[in-house]
């Protein structure tokens, strides 16, 4: 923060450098098929996969376009077409695995299927086709209203997850699925919906040679006969993992040293001068192939060695011949009129908001039953800290004259409320926790984030208000307030309102601090500054005298 400052008042030189992840590439990713991303890790894999996502972090600078179909990413929302899926598993979890599944389906919806299917029907029809009959029922019912169970269990079969379907994802604290299961779980979670293109970064990490190649064969399943689109990042894929996939794509120092089909990918290095031993697979060769450290034993001319750089690679490569038919694919306008019509006709989310908001609300309705016993414990600590106060206060005829019984009221009144006020501490550690999830769903598109955060504050209402009657009826009476009934509601109201204003300042704090370390300073800070400045009780007879005192000072300021 201090660097910042000093930087900014321009007092030293600041000490940030521009360096650019990728370097002028271009390139085309065809449908229906399964393109594998090479490169070692620095390499701009991951910003290529964002960039190509409509997900890159608005600060960077990026020049050039993206275009799906001919289109601009200006022209329809990337999101709902196109998914990134991260190498970091961030799942809720309270949540089983056939539960996540499910969400998801809903909130994405069918998109374009219906449309899509009503074409495919037809030119079935014209064309005299006769589909295969399970995929033509899978396809189908895809397509209506209520699919999230149909499509759920055809990604856990596919996935190998259905013996863990109803099993929590769990997490450090709560024991739920291995690691392995949670990544397919991180992959199938994208595949529910109608994307019909994949961006998937190093999905095969903590996943043994076995998993990943069933994985990577169920999306190579989705590419060619669901006609959808992946590009899939690895680092070392095994060569029965590898020979799953159509096209390679090798990145290096944020260039593209080759891209085109994976039985030419050899054939290229060798026109260069390097050979892949037969005892080496081709995968753990195209990474090594181009590093400095490597290289050399890969040479096979008889010329002496000398080090070939990505930049030498990436410009040899537009005289090779696959690169030749890439550049003239690059350089012919896309007709859009051979695409669907509704291939790129969407709103910004898959369903309607009244349906994202159900989908929330019953998600945040079954969070709070599995974290039932929470409530249950602050419940029992409230009736505790209540039974304290309405013994030690216990004066069902207490006078109402004096400044002492005043000062007996006041004390009870502000320990009341920083029963209300602390109850409800929860909220901000588990806002923390799921704020990664909230941000990865936020970012796909999958819901707004109003339909987020309403859920949560409707369903805390009858909370405070359970809180705030047990309260009020457990000391008012006991401790000898004003015997009225409404004088009585008013106090439940007021525990109630405040209970909310603290859960929502609690959100507010975790989703300013993001990480606990930092929440936990603001929220101390928060809390004092609430209690320094808080007020004080007053009687309504003392405000004349208050606001006298007040204006003989200003009178006199003023004559000074």
């Amino acid at each position: 923060m201090e660097q910042e400052l000093v930087n900014f008042l321009n007092i030293t030189p600041t000490r940030k450098a521009n360096i650019s992840i990728l370097h002028e590439i271009s390139g085309i990713i065809k449908p229906s098929r399964l393109t594998l991303l090479l490169g070692p890790p620095g390499s701009g894999k991951t910003a290529l996969l964002l960039s190509l996502a409509g997900q890159l972090d608005s600060t960077l600078k990026v020049s050039g376009v993206v275009t799906y179909n001919g289109c601009t990413v200006d022209e329809f929302v990337p999101q709902r077409f196109a998914t990134y899926v991260s190498q970091e598993d961030m799942h809720l979890a309270e949540m089983t695995v056939r539960e996540t599944f499910s969400f998801s389906a809903q909130c994405q919806g069918t998109g374009t299927r219906k449309g899509l299917l009503s074409e495919v029907v037809t030119r079935e029809k014209i064309a005299n086709v006769k589909p295969d009959p399970d995929i033509d029922l899978f396809m189908k019912a895809s397509s209506l209203k209520g699919h999230a169970d149909i499509v759920t269990d055809y990604i856990l079969k596919n996935l190998g997850l259905e013996t863990c379907a109803d099993i929590l994802v769990g997490d450090a604290m709560t024991q739920g699925i291995s690691g392995g299961q949670k990544k397919r779980v991180t992959t199938g979670e994208m595949l529910v919906g109608p994307t019909k293109v994949l961006f998937m970064d190093e999905i095969s990490t903590g996943l043994d040679s076995s998993t990943t190649f069933q994985t990577v064969k169920f999306l190579q399943t989705f590419v060619h006969v669901l006609e959808g689109t992946a590009l899939i990042s690895l680092l070392q894929p095994s060569p029965e993992t590898y020979e799953l996939f159509d096209d390679i794509i090798v990145l290096s120092d944020g260039k593209i040293v080759y891209q085109g089909p994976r039985v030419l990918v050899q054939e290229f290095f060798e026109w260069m001068g390097f050979k892949c031993p037969t005892r080496k697979g081709v995968a753990d060769f195209l990474q090594e192939v181009t590093s400095k450290r490597d290289q050399q034993q890969y040479w096979v001319k008889h010329a002496p060695y000398q080090y070939v750089s990505a930049t030498e690679f990436a410009e040899a490569f537009r005289s090779f011949h696959v690169s030749t038919g890439l550049q003239a694919d690059l350089r012919a306008p896309f007709n859009k009129k051979s695409s669907h019509s509704v291939a790129l006709t969407s709103g910004k989310y898959g369903t309607s908001k009244m349906e994202l908001l159900q989908a929330c609300f019953s998600r945040e309705y079954l969070l709070m039953k599995r974290n039932s016993f929470v409530y249950i414990f602050k419940l029992m600590q409230l009736i505790i800290q209540a039974f304290i106060v309405m013994t030690v206060f216990m004066r069902t005829e207490m006078h109402h004259n004096s400044t002492e019984d005043g000062i007996i009221y006041v004390g009870i009144l502000f320990g009341g409320l920083n029963t209300s006020i602390f109850n409800g501490y929860a909220e901000l550690v588990w806002t923390v926790v799921r704020l990664p999830v909230f941000y990865k769903e936020r970012n796909i598109n999958l819901y707004p984030a109003w339909a987020y955060a309403l859920p949560m504050l409707l369903l805390r209402i009858p909370v405070s208000i359970v809180e705030s009657i047990i309260w009020t009826a457990m000391t008012y009476y006991t401790v000898g307030f004003d015997p009225s009934i409404y004088r009585m509601l008013k106090q439940i109201l007021l525990f109630t309102l405040v209970s909310q204003m603290a859960y929502g300042k609690f959100r507010l704090l975790a989703a300013v601090g993001r990480d606990m370390v930092t929440t936990y300073t603001i929220q101390s800070f928060a809390d004092s500054m609430l209690l320094a400045l808080g007020g004080f009780f007053m009687s309504r007879s003392m405000t004349p005298m208050l606001l006298n005192k007040l204006q003989l000072k200003l009178n006199t300021s003023r004559r000074f």
